[in-house]
């Protein structure tokens, strides 16, 4: 086999038998060699998900076109819904933020360093503080100051932002706006959020000192997708370390936010390598 670049094919269809081979036997006609797959069967509800990661066994370019239509053809017995991801397709990934930069800065050293094979086209803030930030690494930063009445003028702003930049993922890195509801509708499925773990049981200000008061023994980070339901949208990882007594509340603020650096990181690398199926209010995650 001849070393090549990788194109990711992801599939869903209801279970049945024959799902798995509607995908590799068809590879195998194409010369198509498959470096990685994962395969899930929800057998709750009778849903299967499917991702391979493949090359052409030659090294030779693969007819897009040709294959797409074939495949379509293949598949459509199957009523499945499939994508297939080229490889010099980098995710443009605009980043929301406020005041807190430990999730900007991660993100941004990962997408420096090239841990993180995105573009990066804008960042945009309710606050100018990071602007020196964004500026050194030569990102546009978009400072759209908020107010409980100017919310839908701002909102607006932020969407026009994100349509001219044609971003195909939305991070919020510790953005603390609620974002509205109409915002949330037209986000769904490609809008991540990070909070920190203790929810919802130490809720509003001072979360940290509200954990140390009640003596809690972990405390972690959960990265999901935006939705309607306020910090309840469907999971895509969470971490989580353990702590004790002598952990007061700022050290167990830092290490919060050690764990939203990585969390964030994590789910954004799962989105932006396909590995993420939405399925009804959860997600479906295929580890790398």
């Amino acid at each position: 086999m001849v070393d090549n670049a990788t194109y990711i094919l992801t599939a869903t269809c209801l279970s049945r038998l024959g799902t798995v081979d509607v995908i590799t036997h068809f590879l195998y006609q194409q010369g198509c060699y498959i470096k990685d797959m994962h395969s899930f069967d929800d057998t709750a509800c009778q849903q299967f998900f499917l991702r391979a990661a493949f090359c052409h066994d030659k090294g030779d370019a693969i007819d897009v076109e040709a294959f797409k239509s074939q495949l379509n053809e293949r598949a459509k017995p199957f009523n499945m819904v499939w994508q297939l991801h080229e490889p010099d397709h980098i995710p443009k990934v605009l980043i929301m933020v406020s005041k807190y930069d430990h999730c900007l800065n991660d993100l941004l050293y990962r997408y420096r360093t090239g841990h993180l094979n995105i573009e990066i086209p804008a960042i945009i803030s309710n606050h100018p503080d990071l602007k020196g930030l964004a500026e050194w690494h030569q990102i546009p930063y978009y400072h759209f100051p908020i107010t409980a009445e100017t919310k839908p003028q701002q909102e607006a702003k932020v969407w026009e932002v994100i349509q001219q930049t044609q971003a195909e993922l939305v991070v919020l890195a510790r953005y603390m706006q609620v974002l509205s509801s109409a915002m949330c509708d037209k986000l769904n499925g490609w809008a991540i959020n990070i909070h920190h773990s203790l929810l919802p049981g130490f809720k509003g200000a001072k979360p940290y000192h509200q954990a140390f008061a009640k003596g809690v023994k972990l405390v972690g980070a959960t990265a999901h997708y935006v939705s309607n339901a306020l910090d309840e949208g469907p999971i895509i990882t969470q971490g989580v370390e353990t702590v004790d007594h002598t952990h007061y509340p700022a050290e167990l603020a830092e290490k919060g936010k050690d764990i939203e650096c990585l969390t964030l990181a994590r789910a954004v690398k799962y989105h932006c390598e396909n590995r993420v199926f939405l399925h009804h209010n959860k997600t479906v995650v295929f580890p790398d």
